[in-house]
């Protein structure tokens, strides 16, 4: 028998499938208010791009200024496009308190209150850590990384970097350095999760220091200076993550987790099915 005319519009659909159209119709609202907010901050950034680019270049420009060099642009389009690129960027970074908000918004309904109290605090903790690994780059790193690189220059060679270029090294240096402070959070996760224990992860301390240096390697330029300045943090908060692993985890809370991963791993043996 057809539906009258004031059916709802998937009042054909059964539970199954109408949870799953509400889901996607939630996920679609958070996505559109999260692109709006990136373009709204991008629109009143606009009108800025330059400044922010020579903020950005001011910790080259100043090493740069000490040996009689300036920065040039190789391409027709690099003096608009780079401080383009560089205030899309900013917008995104800016966004992101709102745009994890949204993230948030659409997962708790379907967490359970303790998952709430755990998640929104590690969702908080990320978003710092990434803006202060994101400070540390900008006010520690790159000042001895750029003063170190126009000093190595062999003589005869005048130091004249590309603003394109200067704008994807540092994006990427931004970027390395604030995954890089989110040991801490990988560090509590991993132990309140059971994947492994607080002690476990003391006796891999120095496999863990070797590995600090060689991601350092990997994400960093090849030299000395910046991979300290980026294996060193890590191996900090490394440590720091344990103490609030000791502070916020119990043992039981420990023990309890660690079954709970055990019973859920193939080897572990029979856990009960729902």
């Amino acid at each position: 028998m057809a539906s009258g005319k004031g059916a709802a519009p998937h009042d054909d659909l059964d539970p199954t499938e109408q949870t799953f159209v509400s889901h996607l119709a939630e996920l679609r609202t958070r996505l559109m208010r999260a692109i709006l907010c990136v373009l709204a901050v991008l629109l009143v950034l606009m009108p800025l791009s330059n400044q922010l680019y020579g903020w950005l270049s001011k910790p080259m420009m100043d090493k740069m200024a000490a040996v009689g060099a300036q920065m040039i642009a190789t391409e027709v389009a690099s003096p608009f496009l780079a401080p383009f690129k560089l205030t899309c960027f900013a917008a995104v970074v800016i966004s992101v308190p709102y745009l994890f908000y949204q993230l948030w918004a659409f997962v708790a309904p379907g967490l359970y209150r303790h998952e709430k109290r755990l998640a929104l605090p590690l969702l908080m903790s990320s978003i710092g850590l990434f803006y202060l690994g994101g400070f540390f780059a900008y006010y520690v790193v790159f000042p001895l990384i750029f003063g170190f690189l126009t000093a190595a220059a062999p003589d005869g060679v005048q130091v004249m970097t590309d603003i394109s270029k200067y704008l994807d090294f540092v994006t990427v240096m931004f970027f390395a350095f604030g995954i890089a402070f989110e040991v801490p959070v990988a560090t509590f996760l991993l132990v309140r999760s059971g994947i492994s224990t607080r002690q476990d992860l003391a006796k891999k301390r120095p496999y863990i220091i070797v590995g600090a240096f060689v991601l350092a390697a990997v994400l960093t330029p090849p030299d000395p200076v910046s991979q300290t300045l980026m294996a060193l943090p890590i191996c900090v908060l490394f440590e720091l993550g344990l103490i609030f692993c000791r502070i916020f985890i119990s043992d039981e809370d420990e023990a309890a987790a660690d079954a709970a991963a055990t019973s859920l791993s193939p080897m572990g043996g029979s856990a009960d099915k729902p």
